[in-house]
């Protein structure tokens, strides 16, 4: 029987069962919750969060089948709460019958909150059971309400070992593939799962306008680089701005600029500059991490990376890009010191601690005579006017004297920082004082 070619291959090649699904083993493996749930008739209402392409739709509409319950979908795009009524009001009238429903929503993270509240109820009596499925943490995208009565499932992008058996499954099936109608070169099997990304629908979905690019070239028998090539030329980066693998990219740049791997803070670079990241963001990263994570230990570092956002607001992309680049580099290669965080932290700590401290007389501002005759200023030595310009005298509240909070580290360029702060430090007679 030959496939119907006006379905289109990744939907003919849907999972038939819960053993087909490939890439999600460690969710259904024996003994694992959705297993045990399913066979023991009891499935819960569930959030299965995953990339694009990880099966979602597919697992949900499986688990349907194998508990015995109707399948109802909506997507939250295109519905809202009247929707979710009527499909409830059909649900109660099928409870009534001995049959229950599982009530299906992709994207669940775009309805609002209200509308995210109008499932309370009815998980809650098992008028319904509700599987979500969204590509955002739910834990910023769903009410506190909702994920107290759901359990959430992660799926994980498909590797290339099941994008590769998705693929020989497709390519050998005789009834819903294309069993003896392709064969793939192996640099064209390579650039299908490259091009894939993670998402089985995608590249069936190439893989088929591969064959017809072959097929424009007289290349009917045997798909080659070129043709995937040519079927995928429009993929954009998988990368949602407003969602979840934007700031994970973001965490992945910065992680690998701290743990100074020059290689990795490249491919993250060049990772979000492919996927359309807008670059003043990347650049925003690079100053906050040249003060986090470098500081004094390379003080240059801000310099540089403040210097690159500069270049890029005036020359803009793609030449500022470079600017960005070398910002890159010169960040991963940089010594890292935390000293500038800690020192904050620690001040804001000390200021939290005794948060009604009295300035000092002496450090008081004595902008008026009525103001000095409360004694404002009275007592301050002017450094400038003392030999090398310092004097020592109270910087500190009564009480806190000898507080430490900066702790410099013996690296990079911040020896020499550390050695000048030990330095005004004996000649405030601090010493070795500690907090």
């Amino acid at each position: 029987m030959s496939p119907d070619s006006r379905v289109p291959l990744a939907e003919r090649m849907r999972p038939r069962t819960l053993d087909e699904v490939l890439g999600q083993e460690r969710l259904l493996a024996p003994g694992s919750l959705l297993r045990a749930a399913v066979e023991g008739g009891a499935l819960p209402s569930l959030v299965l969060w995953g990339p694009p392409g990880s099966g979602t739709t597919t697992l949900a509409r499986l688990l349907a089948g194998a508990a015995g319950l109707d399948f109802v979908p909506l997507s939250a795009v295109t519905s809202g709460v009247k929707e979710v009524r009527e499909v409830v009001a059909r649900a109660r009238d099928q409870r009534l019958l001995g049959l229950r429903t599982l009530l299906f929503v992709d994207e669940i993270h775009r309805f609002t909150r209200a509308q995210q509240d109008a499932f309370l109820p009815h998980v809650e009596d098992g008028t319904v059971v509700l599987v979500g499925a969204t590509t955002e943490n739910p834990g910023f995208s769903l009410t506190g309400a909702l994920q107290s009565r759901v359990r959430v499932l992660v799926l994980e992008a498909l590797g290339e070992d099941a994008l590769g058996r998705i693929l020989d499954r497709a390519l050998a099936d005789p009834v819903r593939g294309r069993a003896g109608a392709v064969a793939l070169a192996p640099e064209a099997r390579r650039a299908l799962l490259v091009l894939a990304g993670g998402d089985a629908r995608r590249m069936l979905g190439v893989l088929e306008s591969a064959v017809h690019v072959a097929r424009a070239n007289d290349r009917a028998a045997r798909v080659q680089e070129e043709d995937v090539r040519e079927a995928g030329q429009a993929r954009l980066g998988a990368h949602d701005r407003s969602g979840d693998d934007r700031y994970d990219l973001l965490s992945a740049l910065h992680k690998s600029l701290r743990g100074s791997h020059v290689d990795g803070a490249l491919y993250w670079f060049g990772r979000l500059l492919e996927a359309g990241e807008e670059p003043r963001v990347v650049a925003r990263r690079l100053v906050a991490m040249a003060s986090e994570d470098i500081g004094l230990a390379d003080p240059s570092a801000l310099g540089t990376a403040v210097a690159a956002l500069q270049a890029l607001e005036f020359l803009g992309p793609p030449e500022g890009e470079l600017a960005l680049a070398q910002a890159v580099l010169h960040l991963a290669t940089a010594p890292k010191s935390p000293s500038v965080v800690q020192a904050l932290a620690a001040a804001r700590e000390a200021a939290r601690q005794h948060p009604a401290a009295p300035v000092p007389a002496h450090l008081r501002n004595a902008p008026t005579a009525f103001a000095r005759q409360q004694g404002h200023g009275v007592g301050y030595a002017y450094p400038h006017d003392h030999p090398h310009s310092f004097v020592a005298q109270a910087y500190l509240p009564e009480g806190l004297q000898g507080l430490v909070l900066y702790t410099p580290r013996e690296i990079g360029e911040e020896r020499e920082t550390a050695r000048r702060a030990a330095w005004w430090r004996r000649q405030h007679g601090q010493g070795g004082a500690t907090p």
